[in-house]
């Protein structure tokens, strides 16, 4: 609020990954009413079950993240949602793993990123009944797959559209829901825009996990 306060000037502002607990009331209305903030959210959500995330010592709990989704769609709906999610966590069941995933299919997260959990030394998960390499891996594989889908959708979901990126290059740049472009480069070289510029592009198909976009 600060910064936006005493930076008029700033079009954009783009937040990093978050802890679902730290959304409170003010940040909540300045998602939800300063398009100045990008619609796009990360969260630190680590897992979509109640007991597991006890087990992690978060401050969230399942709800909580649901709400927080519908919320932002119901009052701005471009809205996107990120996570950061750790698989394979002690004591984690296909039950407990299952509800994550339901919980990522549920809010549509299209940006996820998946870790295996790896014990450290000292730590009480470290002296938790641990969960076998192999099904770790395997669950890891089976969110990225499922996670994949959902990016895929909502990749062809924006086919067609018209938006304003942050051109970066063209090989990657990205639109305000953090999905990633690649632009088509003009023939003229003097149309090619400037690394860190507001450009105006049209999104005219998909290629693996990114949008395929001409100047417009």
């Amino acid at each position: 609020k600060r910064l936006l306060n005493f930076q008029p000037q700033l079009k954009r502002l783009r937040l990093s990954s978050i802890d679902p607990a730290e959304v409170d009331d003010d940040l909540m209305d300045l998602l939800s009413n300063d398009k100045r903030l990008l619609p796009h959210i990360h969260l630190s959500l680590q897992s979509g079950d109640d007991l597991i995330l006890k087990r992690m010592k978060r401050r969230h709990n399942r709800n909580d993240v649901i709400n927080l989704c519908k919320e932002l769609k119901a009052s701005r709906s471009e809205f996107t949602f990120g996570a950061d999610v750790i698989v394979g966590f002690p004591t984690e069941t296909d039950k407990h793993f299952l509800n994550t995933l339901n919980l990522i299919k549920s809010c549509n997260f299209s940006n996820v990123h998946v870790f295996p959990y790896s014990p450290r030394d000292g730590t009480p998960a470290s002296r938790m009944p641990q969960v076998d390499e192999n099904v770790k891996k395997r669950r890891a594989d089976f969110l990225r797959k499922e996670s994949k889908k959902i990016l895929i959708n909502k990749l062809k979901e924006q086919i067609g559209k018209s938006t304003t990126i942050l051109f970066e290059s063209f090989k990657k740049s990205y639109t305000d829901g953090y999905f990633q472009v690649k632009v088509i480069s003009p023939l003229n070289p003097k149309l090619h825009p400037k690394s860190g510029s507001l450009v105006s592009v049209n999104l005219i198909s998909k290629q693996d996990n990114f949008l395929i976009a001409e100047l417009a």
